[in-house]
Formats: structure tokens, C-alpha cells, sequence
């Protein structure tokens, strides 16, 4: 049966590649595949494209996952099959790709000489092409083109030259570059593991006795446990029958570089990483967009969701009423529409502008961002039809000039609306009076008490860690499509 995209995850935004997490269960009351199920409600933002779960019962692994949203893909019955073992992974999944690729729904669970493992990633492996490469000469055969199955067979090699997974584990984080926050379930053990620069968070907390590896903090809070600390850049962490031991082996040994677009938009606004509230970092980027675009207006709103928090915070800042501009159906479910007209029904079905707070009056409308300009000429659209006399956009990050390769969907600069247009140029594209982006200094300084370095790559072109040869790439994923 034909799966339909969720409304929120093809739009004119940017994705983040996945979620995951993992639970070691060391209490007898608590079902590891329930508190993996609603972990995965909590991480859906992360990824609407694929869901799926992992058990370890005594060493049997069972696996659900399917492509579709949480609720598609696991019911009772299926769930009922996975069994109560100790040890649970779980994955969301956003992909790029124009297809999807049922063989890279995660976890994934490989079986190899020295037992099984079952893993679950989120990142982007920038040596994806090189790795594969090297292991195909050597006669390795992929059933995907994911970056988890590339991630566990170099694992199980490794693990077949060392006497622990965990130092098999070590030593692939010496192979693997880019960016990824993974979670394993072994045969006896749940490991979770950051590559050195940080890109993308991961944390640890505890629900009574038992511990859980989360993308984000959120989730940890919602299912009642407590939030312990994030896994540091480059740290891998064991969870077993002894309890939760750290390996710090590959920390320091980078620049890191956690993601910026993580507090603007990915992350959920409850979260907190790297010691920074999500939604506080919101609030402090809308009082940051006023000291930088004071406009005289009767009103402020936000585009739901993300932008809400913002609005607050410029509100705060500039004593302008804060109000509700949009309504956003959230109960629409999926379109059967393709192409253009997919996007315009989304468009039109998703959001409608509230009359009776914008009629008559100057309105400042805060978005995350701009990405192809569509969704954003849209949004002006329907509040001078509403009858707003005038519309001034605001961005709470600078504009999207070029590629992200570290976990983000942006691979294609000229899709990017800024990186052909200036500002007044995009301004007068989608209908509004005025346009400001958030400055690159002011994005930084929203995250400024954050324990980790940022990075701003996608705005500024500067990278915390090597990009891939793009020759290299293109030429190496031709190859892979005409195979597959």
C-alpha cells in the first residue's frame, strides 16, 4: 500500500536525518517496548518517513518497522511480538531522497561471526563513499544505501580483531568521519556513541533503575526519568548488568561543532542541550531580531510551530502585542496529490490566517527560516488576504547560502532561494514589505552559553570538520542509484 508523506515533512523546510533511542531495562514493572514506543511519539519531529523497534530477548533480536509515521507503522499486534527483552532500540527516520528506500529503514540488525548487533543513527557519514568502496573490494555486499548498515559492517569487522564490541566500536569512530549520534543493542549491552565534533545531540537519562540513551531530552522527561548529562563529543558510553561506564578515548580530539539549526528549528523547544534550553534560545533570538529589525507594527505573530517562541521573544522585546496570526490544521492527515500540486494543496490546507486578529493592522511575522521561498510568499499572501495592511518578515537565522553534510538536508545550494537572490530580491519575490534575517553574530549568540563550539556552516560556508570531495560523491551516488 502507497505511503503518503506527513504533512509537516515535505514542505518548504529543512529536515533533520533521524532520532534515536535506546533503553537498558533493569526494572521488572517497566515494558521496554512501551517506553521505546512513546519515546518514538516524542522524536517524531525528527523524522516522519520511517519507524522501528529492536528487542534483545536473550539474545533473540525481533525488529517492527515500517515506512510511515509512528502511529502507521507499530499497532498492538505487531508490538505484541517484539517480547519484553531488556534491551530496546528504537529509530525515526527523515530521508532526502526522492524514494524511499525500505531496505535503510533502521534499526538494523546485522548477525556476523561474534553474535548480533541491531543500531540506529542519526547523522551523515562523509567518507560514506570511501568506507563503501573499500568494503566492496573486499567483498562486502549492501542490501541499502544507509549510513547505518556502512557504520555496522565496519563495527563487525572490526569486532572480529578485538576481544570487546566496545573496542570494536572505538576503533570504527577512528574510521568513520561526518557526523553521527548512534545507539547499539549488542548481545548483553546498549551502547551509545557521539562522533568527535558533536554535530548532532544525544543524551543519557534514567527512568528508577534503568537508563535510556534519547536524541533528545524531551523525551527522557516525558516518559518521567531523569535527564543525567549529554554524551560528550567523541564519547562512547556502555550501559550492562554493572551499570553505565564512559570511554573518552576520541574526546578532544576535534574541533566541536554541534549544529546551530538544532535550537532554531530541528529540536523540540522542551529540549535541552549542551546546557542551553531550546526554547529559552528561541525567546532569545526573537529579542535579538528586534535589536536588529525594530519596526513599528500593532502586531507580532509566529508560523506555527517553531516560530511561535520567537514571536514571544520579539514581542517581549519591542512592547508590540503579541497574537495568534495563523491557524494550523494538525488534523489534516496525507495528500494524495504528487509534485506542484501536492505542494500548493499542503500549502493551502495546512494554515489559514486568523481575520479577526490581522485585519487592519501591521504585522510582524517571525519564521525559522527561508528555504525555496514558496512557503513564505504563501504565509504574506494570506495575511494581506485576511486583510493585513501591512506584512514584515522576519528570520531567526541567517540565510541558507550553502550545502549542510553533516546530517541536514540541505545538499543542493540552488535550491536555495538566498543563494540566488539578495535579501530585497527574495523581499520583493514573496510579496512582503520588509525582510530581515537574523545576523550570523546574533545566531551565535542565542546558543552562547552552550559547552560545546557550533557550528554555522550552512550560513557561513565555514565547517567544523572536512566536507567530502563533491566530484567524489556525485559520481560515487550515480553509481549507486544505477544499481539499486
Amino acid at each position: 500500500m502507497q505511503k503518503y508523506v506527513d504533512i509537516d515533512s515535505k514542505l518548504d523546510k529543512f529536515n533533520d536525518e533521524c532520532g534515536v533511542f535506546g533503553i537498558f531495562r533493569n526494572d521488572e514493572d517497566l515494558d521496554s517496548v512501551e517506553i521505546t514506543y512513546d519515546a518514538l511519539y516524542g522524536l517524531q519531529h525528527r523524522g516522519q518517513e520511517s519507524a522501528g523497534i529492536t528487542v534483545n530477548c536473550g539474545g533473540s533480536f525481533s525488529t517492527v518497522k515500517e515506512t510511515g509515521i509512528v502511529s502507521e507503522v507499530f499497532n498492538e499486534k505487531n508490538l505484541s511480538t517484539l517480547g519484553n527483552g531488556r534491551i530496546a532500540v528504537g529509530h525515526v527516520r527523515y530521508t532526502s531522497s526522492k524514494s524511499l528506500d525500505r531496505a535503510s529503514n533502521q534499526p538494523l540488525v546485522i548477525r556476523y561471526r561474534e553474535g548480533s548487533i541491531a543500531i540506529a543513527s542519526n547523522g551523515s557519514i562523509t567518507n560514506f563513499c570511501e568506507l563503501r568502496k573499500e568494503l566492496e573490494s573486499g567483498g562486502s555486499i549492501f542490501q541499502s544505501n544507509s549510513d547505518a548498515e556502512l557504520m555496522a559492517y565496519i563495527i563487525a569487522f572490526e569486532r572480529c580483531f578485538t576481544d570487546s564490541l566496545e573496542n570494536a566500536v572505538i576503533k570504527a569512530m577512528n574510521r568513520l568521519k561526518g557526523a553521527y549520534s548512534t545507539v547499539i543493542c549488542g548481545p548483553s549491552r546498549l551502547i551509545g556513541f557521539r562522533d568527535r565534533h558533536g554535530f548532532r545531540p544525544l543524551c543519557i537519562g534514567k527512568i528508577k533503575n534503568s537508563y535510556v540513551i534519547s536524541s533528545e531530552s524531551c523525551v527522557i522527561d516525558s516518559l518521567g526519568g531523569e535527564f543525567i548529562r549529554d554524551i560528550l563529543p567523541g564519547e562512547m558510553v556502555v550501559i550492562d548488568d554493572e551499570g553505565l561506564h564512559s570511554y573518552t578515548d576520541n574526546i578532544g580530539s576535534g574541533k566541536t561543532s554541534f549544529c546551530l539549526f538544532e535550537y532554531v528549528y530541528i529540536a523540540r523547544p522542551d529540549s535541552v542541550i549542551n546546557g542551553v534550553s531550546v526554547h529559552s534560545a528561541r525567546i532569545k533570538a526573537g529579542e535579538l531580531l528586534f535589536k536588529e529589525y525594530p519596526i513599528d507594527a500593532d502586531m507580532v505573530c509566529g508560523v506555527p510551530d517553531s516560530g511561535f517562541v520567537m514571536a514571544e521573544g520579539y514581542a517581549k522585546a519591542s512592547g508590540i502585542p503579541f497574537g495568534m496570526g495563523f491557524v494550523k490544521n494538525k488534523y489534516i492527515g496525507r495528500t494524495i496529490a504528487k509534485g506542484k500540486d501536492k505542494m500548493h494543496r499542503l500549502l493551502q490546507t495546512r494554515l489559514t490566517a486568523l481575520k479577526s486578529n490581522v485585519e487592519g493592522k501591521r504585522v510582524v511575522v517571525i519564521d525559522d527560516s527561508i528555504v525555496r521561498g514558496e512557503t513564505s510568499k504563501h504565509i504574506v499572501r494570506l495575511l494581506r488576504e485576511a486583510g493585513a495592511v501591512e506584512v514584515h518578515m522576519l528570520i531567526s537565522s541567517p540565510p541558507f547560502i550553502y550545502p549542510c553534510y553533516f546530517g541536514v538536508d540541505i545538499s543542493d545550494k540552488s535550491s536555495l532561494i538566498a543563494n540566488r537572490m539578495t535579501t530585497e530580491e527574495i523581499c520583493r519575490e514573496i510579496g512582503a514589505d520588509s525582510l530581515g534575517y537574523l545576523s550570523i553574530d546574533s545566531v551565535h549568540k542565542i546558543a552562547e552559553n552552550a559547552n560545546v563550539g557550533l557550528c554555522d556552516g550552512c550560513y557561513s560556508g565555514l565547517y567544523g570538520a572536512k566536507i567530502p570531495d563533491k566530484i567524489f560523491f556525485d559520481k560515487y551516488a550515480r553509481k549507486i542509484k544505477n544499481k539499486t
